[in-house]
């Protein structure tokens, strides 16, 4: 065969016959999936009586499927949705494209010392629990533990300014004195006077006097009456950073 032309091709697979993953198999696969569409692999395996590994291979290198976590999004209402059209219209007709990437996004969010422990992640192997137990197998948290407020900025060039609170909540007073400052600092050295400000509408940004700081030191800022509510996906510090 190979002098006649140049390779070997075998009629049959000189193999032991399939018999996970063969026709009839994958299609009861894609049947189950089609019938229920959220389903574990571990699941599918114990249905199908079939390893996880030939689930796996069934899915990934037959039906070349992915796997993909639900994506949670804010629940919006018919008035949030009315607000986002709004500002979409007033985004369009105020903002040039050149001047969407010099939009300084801000936002603050509250951390605590114990962070986010994912149990999923840290695994002990041992013969009891009583021996995980005694190989630091018990993670222990604060009942009230001990919290603090970052505040951030960024725009399309990176991360620009960051303000950490130690001690205490943040007040329309303290935002002014302690943020809105530093926002104004880096326009001035690093964005220049051709930029617009972005705050959302938490109780400290929208009060009176922080708007009226905001209206006399700022060339162009996105005020509370256009930035819609409920709306994180619109802030690359909500869905990115």
């Amino acid at each position: 065969m190979i002098r006649e032309n140049g390779s070997i091709k075998l009629s049959t697979s000189p193999g032991r016959a399939r018999t996970i993953r063969t026709k009839e198999p994958i299609k009861k696969v894609k049947n189950h999936l089609n019938r229920k569409g959220k389903v574990t692999s571990r699941k599918l395996a114990a249905v199908l009586n079939i390893s996880r590994t030939s689930v796996h291979r069934r899915l990934k290198d037959d039906l070349l499927l992915q796997s993909y976590k639900k994506i949670v999004e804010p629940l919006l209402t018919d008035e949030h949705k009315e607000k986002r059209k709004t500002f979409s219209i007033w985004v369009r007709t105020r903002f040039r494209k050149e001047d969407t990437i010099k939009i300084l996004f801000s936002d603050e969010k509250l951390f605590d010392i114990d962070g986010i422990y994912n149990s999923q992640n840290d695994r002990i192997w041992a013969v009891r629990r009583a021996e995980a137990d005694k190989m630091d197998g018990v993670k222990q948290n604060r009942k009230f533990p001990q919290k603090v407020m970052v505040w951030l900025a960024v725009f399309s060039k990176g991360v620009l300014a960051i303000v950490i609170f130690d001690e205490g909540t943040i007040d329309h007073d303290r935002y002014i004195r302690e943020v809105l400052p530093v926002a104004l600092k880096y326009r001035n050295d690093i964005l220049g006077t051709d930029w617009s400000f972005q705050q959302d509408s938490a109780k400290p940004n929208i009060h009176h006097l922080t708007l009226q700081w905001c209206s006399d030191n700022f060339s162009s800022f996105i005020d509370k009456d256009h930035w819609p509510t409920n709306s994180p996906d619109l802030n690359p510090l909500d869905y990115l950073i």
